[in-house]
């Protein structure tokens, strides 16, 4: 445990990370998770069309799905930092309205990203979801609330959110490598990112923010 936060780490595939729940506890919970194998993630709302199972098979890596958000997130081994933010019903951060809710963490990720020296033009957007070129198809070219954004527009922390009356669990996730080819390699309908697709996201390499956002969040 740090701070008020109990604090998991757990490896494991991308399917099974999604699934996870923390031990019944009263306690918020911070959950670390590191993939073991590739996996493009569809989004909560995305159909299945999306995908494309013949690149899947031959780019070695499963086609999974969440149940939250919107776009797909592709997943690799040591190629971002996730961290789950589980709310008990009753924490000083539980708000009844999804937007407000996501703030504190997008704030302590803000200072997390500030800490460790990446700069100190990032804010945390505070508006409703913002559809942008590609957001149809990867989470991380659109932009939600709570979310963290840099001066020049590009995101940097994405933040999901599912609830339940006893939990709020907040999905957040910064790219250490941001590779738009992965993201998309798996999608049907398009003909390869562009410009616009690469300068979207921001890429943290090798600072140790996981170090920064613990203490960030109290």
């Amino acid at each position: 445990m740090t701070g008020r936060f109990d604090v998991e780490h757990v490896t494991a595939d991308a399917a099974t990370l999604h699934e996870f729940r923390p031990p019944e506890t009263p306690h918020p919970t911070l959950v670390v998770g590191e993939v073991t194998a590739p996996a493009l993630v569809l989004g909560s709302t995305q159909p299945d069309t999306h995908a494309d199972p013949a690149r899947a098979v031959a780019g070695g890596y499963e086609i999974v799905r969440r149940r939250s958000g919107g776009g797909s997130v592709w997943l690799a081994p040591g190629a971002q930092v996730w961290v789950d933010v589980w709310l008990p019903a009753g924490d000083p951060w539980w708000d009844d309205d999804i937007a407000r809710a996501a703030i504190p963490v997008g704030e302590a990720w803000r200072s997390a990203l500030e800490v460790v020296g990446l700069g100190d033009g990032f804010h945390v957007h505070r508006g409703g979801v913002e559809s942008q070129p590609w957001s149809a198809l990867v989470c991380f070219a659109g932009i939600g609330p709570g979310e963290v954004l840099d001066g020049a527009g590009r995101k940097w922390v994405g933040i999901s959110q599912r609830r339940t009356r006893d939990w709020i669990r907040l999905q957040t996730m910064v790219h250490r490598q941001w590779s738009p080819a992965d993201a998309v390699d798996g999608l049907l309908g398009h003909e390869g990112p562009d410009a616009v697709l690469a300068a979207a996201v921001g890429e943290i390499h090798g600072a140790d923010v996981l170090a920064a956002l613990i203490p960030a969040l109290g």
